[in-house]
């Protein structure tokens, strides 16, 4: 397998409808337009403390991009479509 073009973490609070959106929502961005080149880790701060610490969190959910550079963040369930492809470098 070659290493992926896109590494994702998403920071989530448990089973919360907004961390569940989150989720479905970057799943379906991936997979229509990264299919084959991603990663996503989904790390929950309610299991993973330490990892959430060391990223100072401000807002969940929290999708941080990092790879490819520069990494960007994005706040929120990922419902805006628009906002999150063109922070991608997805779109025109």
């Amino acid at each position: 397998m070659s290493k992926p073009e896109y590494i994702f973490h998403l920071f989530v609070a448990g089973a919360s409808p907004n961390s569940t959106r989150a989720i479905a929502n970057l799943q379906e961005i991936c997979e229509t337009h990264l299919k084959g080149k991603y990663f996503v880790e989904v790390i929950d701060v309610y299991q993973q403390a330490e990892r959430a610490r060391q990223e100072s969190l401000v807002a969940l959910p929290l999708l941080v991009r990092r790879m490819p550079l520069p990494e960007r963040k994005f706040i929120g369930d990922l419902s805006d479509r628009i906002k999150v492809l063109k922070g991608l470098g997805l779109t025109a």
